[in-house]
């Protein structure tokens, strides 16, 4: 049985397994790991026993593992997943009504250059993208309007120094190139991680000219590329502070699994951090251990000072950065490995109004979960 405490479970979906899932009242969407598995939409109004209620299907050669809906639009990614299958299909952004979630309508593809886009925030009129682009090397930020959806336009983009191939490519680090990897906007700020590159804060009051106010990279000393920086809607202890998560993949070197920091973002002009959380016990002494047993994903949607983290292989993690300087665990739900599988490999985490909490495993399923004590 499951490893749990504070945190019981509500049910479960056996699914193809999943990069991102996202709630839209009660209605859940799930975006797929591999073709031809694209999106699968399920009616969690009665979340004892989720109804699936629609499925997009995606080519052999690419894979839509990102999904976000508002207002009735639902985008999610087209990004190269293999060497075979159809090359012609293309990457880059579906675009979809559901405003009948149980009969989602393509209205648009925008579509981009080379490999496509990976992740994204998505606010209902524009999405941040980390995209490829023709001239670039490696992943950019590019901004895209849907105030009409049938017809998306390019409203801004930013890149690090020398990613334009016009100027030279930028140094990699490690040997890895430059990588946009998630942007995340909250307010006039966007909070943009950059892989083995560290992570930027964005003025994006002026879209079409995002300008830099600061980043901060770990690397090369730090053996884990940066994955998600999320900004916490209100001050903490009187401090303003985003929470780091490193991904426990693409390592510079063997280590032990990664982890997440806490930064003081209060002078956003010097990035500060100021702890770490890690899961007891994983750490092992410092002993290096396969990929994908240390961190990878916060919620992005923040409810209080609880943040649930997908944990990879350590499952569903809870942690109170109630005092940013003490993070702490307060439950987790460490799930039996799937059918067929070694362990379990927990990917993307989101929460309802309710209060459950969704997680989903890379390899297979989604479990439907509640938090029951403090």
């Amino acid at each position: 049985m499951p490893n749990a405490r504070n945190v019981t479970v509500v049910s479960h979906i056996d699914c193809p397994g999943g990069g991102q899932v996202w709630i839209d009242g009660t209605t859940l969407y799930v975006a797929h790991m591999k073709a031809p598995a694209g999106t699968s939409i399920y009616d969690v109004a009665d979340p004892r026993a989720p109804r699936l209620i629609a499925h997009v299907e995606i080519p052999a050669g690419w894979h839509s593992h990102k999904v976000r809906t508002q207002d009735g639009v639902m985008i999610v990614n087209h990004e190269r997943h293999g060497t075979d299958g159809d090359q012609a299909f293309g990457g880059g952004l579906g675009i979809y009504d559901v405003s009948t979630p149980a009969r989602p309508r393509l209205v648009a593809k925008w579509r981009t250059a080379g490999g496509g886009v990976h992740r994204y925030d998505f606010d209902g009129r524009y999405a941040y993208l980390s995209s490829t682009a023709e001239g670039y090397v490696g992943n950019i930020v590019v901004i895209l309007d849907l105030k009409d959806p049938a017809r998306p336009q390019e409203a801004g983009r930013w890149c690090i120094p020398g990613q334009e191939t016009a100027t030279g490519e930028a140094a990699p680090v490690g040997g890895v190139k430059p990588r946009c990897h998630h942007p995340l906007r909250l307010g006039d700020r966007l909070y943009v991680s950059y892989w083995h590159h560290g992570f930027f804060i964005l003025d994006v009051t002026d879209l079409a000219k995002p300008r830099l106010v600061s980043g901060l990279n770990t690397s090369p000393a730090h053996p884990h590329p940066t994955h998600t920086c999320l900004a916490m809607p209100m001050p903490l202890k009187g401090r303003r502070i985003m929470v780091v998560a490193d991904e426990d993949v693409a390592k510079l070197r063997p280590s032990p699994p990664s982890f997440s920091w806490i930064c003081d973002i209060t002078d956003e002009r010097q990035p500060l951090p100021i702890a770490s959380f890690d899961v007891e016990g994983v750490d092992k002494d410092g002993a290096p251990q396969p990929p994908m047993t240390g961190c990878h994903q916060p919620c992005e949607v923040v409810t209080g000072t609880v943040i649930p983290f997908a944990w990879f292989a350590q499952g569903l993690r809870l942690v109170d950065i109630a005092d940013p300087f003490r993070p702490r665990e307060v439950g987790f739900f460490k799930p039996d490995p799937p059918d067929g599988c070694e362990r379990a490999s927990s990917n993307d985490v989101t929460v309802d109004a309710r209060g459950l909490i969704y997680l989903v495993d890379r390899q297979r399923g989604v479990h439907v979960l509640e938090r029951t004590g403090h």
